[in-house]
């Protein structure tokens, strides 16, 4: 039966309703191009569940790594045979989230906290996450003139992407941690909450109108070649230096209505991954390379090298990690207790896992039934 959710308080109420993208193709995310040789449909091939393709969502993220590097190799494509893996690109959560409900997505890599979102705001009806994709990528990035510890960060201005996502639930438990006091709607209070775009974070950095950034890669990379210090490294702050960062999500109308269809993306996503680890400089370029195709520039040595060896991939979804952000964000004040029981459906990944003689992963007790 499906949880029920608790309402949100009215940041995340606000942040949800954030006018949408308004790119091209379905008015949620911005069609990204296949213009790679592995977007190709072998001859031959056969549909998956009788579709004529699989609408599939993700960010321009060194963080979303396994469906970069699945795209520009054509490990999706593969695996659904003559369903065309059909992409689209996102800037932010919400916008995924709402096009998962509308049916413009079918599946998509996204971050723990719209997930968290989209499933509470729901009552538990619209996605299961499915798999993980990837942990870590996210620093303290600090102006070493201004800041050279971390006691210092008291009374600085430090920037986070958007009100209530992943990285800035995070920075806001750090601070509680620290015994500083932020009002989490305003960002005002002991420490200086600045909501800043990724985009617009670097230029927030060098014109001096913040003071560092708790953000994800490349963007923490992108800081450090400005002059910028790593002042931590959230991993640290987690058991095994693990936390889930990217999730992978699918719609439950699509997940009851072509099971093979998912589980043909798991196992594409399951085989990315291994490659991924198995050719970690390879697997640099491609994702480098798809991150060209999308936005019209690759990113540079200084900043991939170090962005690209901070982040873990994994098919592990690192679930417990889940369930305690989520009681950061309700200690944050900006979640009311959630109740994520049957967030998670891993039977068709745990499938295709022990069909590769892999070990299977856990739901932390946040799994359906």
């Amino acid at each position: 039966m499906p949880a029920s959710s608790t309402p949100l308080r009215r940041g995340l109420a606000a942040m949800a309703a954030l006018p949408l993208l308004t790119l091209a193709a379905c008015g949620y995310g911005s069609e990204a191009k296949d213009d790679n040789a592995g977007a190709r449909i072998a001859a031959g091939a056969k549909k998956t569940d009788g579709l004529d393709s699989v609408k599939i969502g993700y960010f321009g993220n060194l963080t979303h790594a396994t469906a970069l590097v699945g795209k520009q190799k054509g490990f999706f494509q593969k695996a659904l045979g003559a369903t065309k893996a059909d992409y689209q690109l996102f800037n932010a959560g919400p916008s995924e989230i709402e096009a998962l409900n509308s049916g413009s997505v079918d599946i998509g890599w996204i971050g723990p906290s719209p997930a968290i979102n989209g499933y509470t705001k729901s009552n538990g009806k619209n996605l299961r996450i499915i798999g993980g994709s990837a942990s870590g990528g996210v620093k303290l990035v600090v102006n070493p003139k201004k800041i050279k510890s971390l006691k210092d960060v008291e009374g600085k201005r430090i920037a986070t992407p958007q009100l209530g996502n992943t990285q800035d639930v995070a920075f806001l438990n750090w601070v509680a941690e620290q015994g500083w006091k932020v009002d989490a709607q305003s960002g005002k209070g002991d420490v200086s909450v600045v909501r800043t775009d990724n985009k617009v974070t670097p230029d927030a950095y060098k014109s001096g109108s913040i003071d560092g950034a708790w953000v994800p890669e490349p963007t923490a990379s992108k800081l450090v070649a400005e002059g910028g210090k790593v002042l931590l490294d959230e991993s640290s702050l987690w058991p095994g230096n693990k936390f889930v960062i990217t999730n992978i999500v699918v719609s439950q109308k699509f997940l009851k209505e072509h099971p093979k269809a998912v589980e043909a993306v798991l196992k594409a996503s399951v085989d990315t991954n291994a490659w991924i680890n198995a050719h970690p400089d390879e697997a640099k370029a491609a994702a480098n390379k798809q991150l060209g195709v999308d936005s019209g520039k690759e990113l540079p040595a200084d900043v991939l090298d170090p962005a690209w060896k901070s982040i873990r991939i994994t098919d592990d979804p690192l679930a417990a990690t889940l369930d305690t952000e989520a009681r950061h964000a309700v200690k944050a004040g900006l979640l009311e207790d959630p109740r994520l029981k049957g967030i998670y459906d891993l039977a068709p990944l745990n499938r295709v896992l022990g069909a590769k003689g892999e070990s299977t992963v856990d739901d932390a007790g946040l799994g359906v039934g």
